[in-house]
C-alpha cells in the first residue's frame, strides 16, 4: 500500500525507514562496484581537505571514500539508514549527524559538500532546493565545491497527453516481477517515482515516492543565490560531455573563493 508504515518503521526517518534500510545495501544496482568506485575516484581527486555528504544514507559512497583517507562526515535524516554506517568496516571514520540536510549545520569548514544519486529530488519544493544549496555553501571554506548528481527528467519521452514513463520492466524468474515508471506534472516540475513488485504467490507491493525535478540552469540559479558559479559539469562520473542526449549529469559550484 501507498504509504503503509511498518513494524519497526520510525514515521521520522520519512522515506527511508527500516524496512528500506535494511535491504538498501542489496547487492547490484548502485552497489555495484562499477557504480560506486568512479564516483569515490572523483570525489578523492577533488577533495582537499575534510568533505562533507548531504544524505550520506548507509555510507555506499563515504566509507568507501573516508578508506582512502579523506575526512568524510555526513548527515541524515533516517536513523535506520545511518545505523548501518557503522557496522561497515571502516565505518567509525565516518562522523554522521542526523538531521535535514536543507538546515542541519555541522562544525567546521569543509573542502566539497556532495549530494549523490538523485537526492537533492527528495526535496520537493523549490525554496526547499535553494535552501540545500545555501546550506551546501555555509559548510564550504572560500573556493570549496559543491558536487551533485542527479538524473534528468524524462520529458522528452512524453507524447501529448501521457504524464507516465516506464524505466524497469523485470519479470522474475518464477514468476512475479517489477515494474517501475515516473509519473510527472510538468506544470509544478513534481513527480513521482512508482515501485510495483509481484511476488510469485501473486501477492504485491506498491511503493510511491514524490520528487521535484530541476533542470540544470535552475540549479545555477540556486547556486547562485547560494554564492556559487558553476566550475564543471559532466554527463557521468566519467567526466564526459555534458549534452542534449545526457540522462543525468554531475555538476560542481564553486564558492567565490573572495568571501
Amino acid at each position: 500500500m501507498i504509504g503503509e508504515t511498518k513494524a519497526g518503521d520510525d514515521p521520522a526517518d520519512g522515506w527511508f525507514p527500516e524496512s528500506v534500510a535494511a535491504g538498501y545495501d542489496a547487492p547490484g544496482g548502485a552497489n555495484l562496484p562499477e557504480v560506486v568506485t568512479p564516483a569515490v575516484d572523483v570525489l578523492e581527486d577533488l577533495a582537499d581537505g575534510p568533505v562533507l555528504e548531504f544524505a550520506v544514507g548507509t555510507g555506499r559512497i563515504a566509507v568507501p571514500l573516508a578508506a582512502r583517507g579523506v575526512p568524510v562526515s555526513g548527515i541524515e535524516l533516517s536513523r535506520a539508514m545511518a545505523a548501518r554506517i557503522a557496522s561497515k568496516p571502516g565505518g567509525d571514520a565516518v562522523e554522521v549527524t542526523i538531521g535535514d540536510m536543507t538546515r542541519t549545520r555541522v562544525v567546521g569548514q569543509f573542502s566539497m559538500v556532495y549530494l549523490v544519486f538523485n537526492t537533492i529530488s527528495n526535496v520537493t519544493t523549490q525554496d526547499g532546493q535553494v535552501d540545500v544549496f545555501r546550506n551546501a555553501a555555509a559548510h564550504l571554506r572560500p573556493g570549496g565545491l559543491f558536487l551533485v548528481e542527479v538524473g534528468l527528467p524524462g520529458l522528452r519521452r512524453l507524447p501529448p497527453g501521457q504524464d507516465i514513463v516506464p524505466f524497469a520492466v523485470a519479470p522474475g524468474a518464477n514468476g512475479g516481477g517489477y515494474v517501475g515508471f515516473d509519473q510527472y506534472d510538468v506544470v509544478t516540475q513534481k513527480f513521482t517515482s512508482n515501485h510495483v513488485t509481484v511476488s510469485p504467490d501473486g501477492t504485491g507491493q506498491f511503493r510511491r515516492i514524490p520528487f521535484r525535478y530541476a533542470w540544470p540552469a535552475e540549479m545555477d540559479l540556486m547556486a547562485r543565490i547560494a554564492g556559487m558559479r558553476l566550475k564543471y559539469r559532466w554527463a557521468d562520473w566519467d567526466r564526459s560531455e555534458f549534452t542534449a542526449e545526457s540522462t543525468k549529469h554531475v555538476s560542481i559550484w564553486e564558492r567565490d573563493p573572495s568571501t
